[in-house]
């Protein structure tokens, strides 16, 4: 297992570099430190993730409050259970896939704080929302060595510096983060699965050219605005098809069973 500190290092060069913002910083580091939860010795670890999910799948449903967000929390810990080390979750499919739940668990955050209604600045609302799940995600993913001065100068910076941050910053970060943990392993003499489930066959030092490639990619994307344009398009093509889908299946069910 590599180091947590060359985890640690390259994930805040690259949040210094991409964001300068300190939200996306945090977000890139705890990225960047997750995936090994699928190693052994932090077995104990994910099961107090599935049952604290479990915990707040229960309370939320009981106060009808937005439940999902516990589901969430449950799957990201089954991820971990079911994954062998450097297997599913240090690969392009995984890290897609965490990305996609941790941007959630904040979106849902925010949604609960909001129906919670105890604060009347959206501003606020977003800020609380995003540091309380920053700090929640930590306490998973850091090294015990960092979880204690991260907090303390994540919020520190927070009571000085509001940043501003939208959706796609928050989703970059993470997967960002997630993405230098694999380009750092292909370093590694064990190397990865880098397509896994779909292929088992380990990559070395040679794929980590691509992955630093597409990190370049995702750098001009990002500051020439292009990236934001193709997720804009690309979620609505996704809308699009996903509602004709609907669409068809309700036509289908309409004529065949009624």
């Amino acid at each position: 297992m590599s180091n947590y500190k060359i985890h640690s290092i390259v994930a805040l060069l690259l949040g210094f570099l991409f964001f300068q913002n300190p939200i996306a910083i945090a977000l890139t580091l705890i990225g960047a430190n997750l995936p090994d939860n699928d190693h052994k010795i932090k077995k104990d670890n994910v099961y107090r993730l599935i049952i604290l999910g479990l915990l707040i799948f229960i309370a939320l449903y009981i106060l009808k409050l937005p439940y999902y967000l516990g589901i969430l929390i449950c799957l990201l810990g089954l991820i971990f259970y079911f994954s062998s080390h450097r297997g599913f979750t240090h690969s392009i499919f995984g890290i897609l896939l965490i990305s996609l739940i941790l941007f959630f668990i904040i979106k849902l955050t925010f949604t609960l704080i909001l129906k919670l209604n105890f604060l009347t600045s959206l501003s606020n609302i977003k800020l609380i929302s995003i540091s309380i799940s920053i700090i929640f995600i930590s306490l998973f993913s850091l090294n015990k060595k960092l979880i204690g001065p991260f907090i303390i100068l994540f919020l520190l910076v927070l009571f000085f510096y509001h940043p501003i941050f939208n959706e796609l910053i928050i989703f970059l970060s993470i997967f960002l983060g997630l993405l230098s943990h694999i380009l750092v392993d292909l370093f590694s003499p064990a190397g990865v699965k880098v397509f896994s489930p779909l292929s088992d066959k380990i990559y070395h030092k040679k794929f980590a050219i691509i992955l630093i490639i597409l990190i370049i990619l995702l750098f001009i994307g990002y500051y020439t605005h292009y990236l934001l344009i193709f997720i804009n398009f690309l979620k609505y093509y996704l809308f699009i098809k996903f509602y004709n889908l609907f669409n068809n299946l309700s036509y289908f069910v309409t004529i065949h069973l009624f």
